[in-house]
C-alpha cells in the first residue's frame, strides 16, 4: 500500500529549487553535510527503493532545506525515515502516511539533525524561513523533555540512548551553550531554557550509568524515567550494557569543557568497561544468499561468525548486566548466545557485533586523557 501510494505521488513532484552554496551575508559559509540523514534515508529506501522517482543532487542544499521545512510537523518535530532528497509532493506524501508514521521523533538521528542543518542554512543564506523552522524545532525539544531529564525514542517511553536520541540532542544543546555561530540568533530567554534542559539531561545520563558490584560500567539503549534502570525496548532489545550506545555517551561526555570529577569518573569507568569487553579471534562476515534461501523472508545477505586468530578486537552490541556475557536475541525476544541462533531476518538486518568503540579507545580517549592531564 505504501509503495503504491508513493508511486502516485511521483506525479506531483516539486520543481527543483536553485542551488545556493554561497553566503549572502559576507560571512564564511559553514560547511553542511547530509551524513546524519543517511540512516533515515536508508530505512526509507527499504520500502521504496524500487520506485522510479527523481532526487535533488546532494549539493542542492536550498532544495533539501525547503524539503525539511515542508516535512516539519505542527509540533515542531519531524517524522523519521524519509528520503529528504526526493522530488515528491510532500503534502500528499504526508497525508498518505499512517497517524503513527506521521509522528515527530528523535529516532535515527532525527529532528535535532534537521535543526542543525536549518540553523547552518540560516547562517549561510539569511533566509528567515530556516530560522523560524529551526526555532520551532528547539521548542519541540523543550516541550518533549520528560521530567526525568530524558527524551524518549520511537519504540518505548524511556530515556533513550539508542539512535543517538539523548546524545544527539545534548550535542545540539551543548553547541548552543558554547555559542557556535549558527546558533547566535537564539534569544537569551530560550538559551536559558535550553541550558536548563541540557543540564537536566546530563544529570539523567550520569544517573543511568549501570553499576555492577559497586563498579560503574556503561549504558543500556533505554532506561526508566523513574528509576533510571535499564529497560527493554523492542522484543529483541533486552536490558543490557550496550557497547554502541556507551561509546556515543562517552564521546558526548568527552566533548564537554571543564568536566567535573563526576563526569571524568563516568568516562574512565565506561572506557574501562569497553576495554575489558573486547572480543577476540573471530570476525563477522557478510555473505550473499540466493533469494528463497530462507522461507518467508526475502534476504540477499546473511552474516556468519568466522574464526580468525588475526582478527582485530570486536564488540557485541549487548552484554548481560550481571555476567558481562555477550548475547543476542531472536525477533521473538528469546535470548541466545551465538549469531547462528538468531533468526535469519534479524541476523542479516541488525548489528549484533561491531567496532563502535575502536576509534574511541585508540584515538579519541587517549587524546582526551592527554588534554585533561595537561590542563591540570
Amino acid at each position: 500500500m505504501f509503495r503504491i501510494t508513493l508511486f502516485v505521488l511521483m506525479i506531483g513532484f516539486i520543481a527543483c529549487q536553485p542551488k545556493s552554496q554561497k553566503s549572502t551575508n559576507n560571512k564564511t559559509p559553514i560547511p553542511i553535510t547530509l551524513e546524519k540523514f543517511r540512516d533515515g534515508i536508508h530505512h526509507w529506501k527499504l520500502f521504496a527503493d524500487d520506485l522510479n522517482y527523481e532526487r535533488y543532487p546532494a549539493d542542492d542544499l536550498e532544495a533539501i532545506a525547503q524539503n525539511f521545512v515542508k516535512y516539519q510537523n505542527e509540533d515542531g518535530g519531524w517524522p523519521k525515515n524519509m528520503d529528504w532528497l526526493a522530488k515528491v509532493n510532500i503534502d500528499s506524501l504526508k497525508s498518505s502516511l499512517s497517524d503513527h508514521a506521521k509522528k515527530s521523533t528523535f529516532d535515527n538521528e532525527n529532528t535535532h539533525s534537521q535543526i542543525e542543518f536549518l540553523a547552518k542554512m540560516y547562517y549561510n543564506s539569511g533566509n528567515e524561513t530556516y530560522h523560524k523552522s529551526a526555532l520551532k524545532g528547539l521548542e519541540y525539544i523543550l516541550s518533549t523533555q520528560n521530567a526525568s531529564g530524558g527524551w524518549r525514542g520511537w519504540d518505548v517511553d524511556g530515556i533513550t540512548f539508542n539512535d543517538k536520541v539523548m546524545t544527539g540532542i545534548m550535542d545540539l544543546l551543548y553547541y548552543i551553550h558554547i555559542n557556535e555561530p549558527q546558533y547566535l540568533w537564539v534569544t537569551d530567554k530560550m538559551r536559558k531554557q535550553l541550558e536548563d534542559a541540557r543540564l537536566k539531561a546530563l544529570d539523567a545520563t550520569i544517573k543511568c550509568q549501570i553499576v555492577v558490584n559497586g563498579v560503574k560500567t556503561g549504558w543500556c539503549q533505554q532506561h526508566s524515567h523513574t528509576t533510571y534502570e535499564p529497560i527493554q525496548a523492542r522484543t529483541y532489545e533486552l536490558p543490557s550494557i550496550a557497547s554502541k550506545e556507551t561509546s556515543e555517551v562517552v564521546r558526548h561526555l568527552m566533548r564537554l569543557a571543564n568536566t567535573d570529577t563526576t563526569i571524568t569518573h563516568a568516562i574512565k569507568y565506561a572506557v574501562e568497561w569497553l576495554q575489558k569487553s573486547q572480543l577476540h579471534n573471530f570476525r563477522v562476515e557478510k555473505i550473499p544468499v540466493p533469494k528463497g534461501t530462507y522461507e518467508g523472508v526475502n534476504l540477499e545477505i546473511d552474516r556468519v561468525v568466522v574464526e580468525d586468530s588475526t582478527a582485530k578486537p570486536i564488540w557485541a552490541r549487548f552484554y548481560e548486566i550481571e555476567t558481562n556475557r555477550p548475547f543476542m536475541c531472536t525477533r521473538a525476544g528469546k535470548k541466545v548466545y551465538s549469531l547462528a541462533e538468531v533468526n535469519p531476518e534479524r541476523r542479516a538486518g541488525y548489528g549484533w557485533y561491531g567496532y563502535w568503540p575502536e576509534k574511541l579507545l585508540n584515538k579519541e580517549y587517549p587524546a582526551w586523557l592527554k588534554k585533561t592531564n595537561d590542563s591540570q
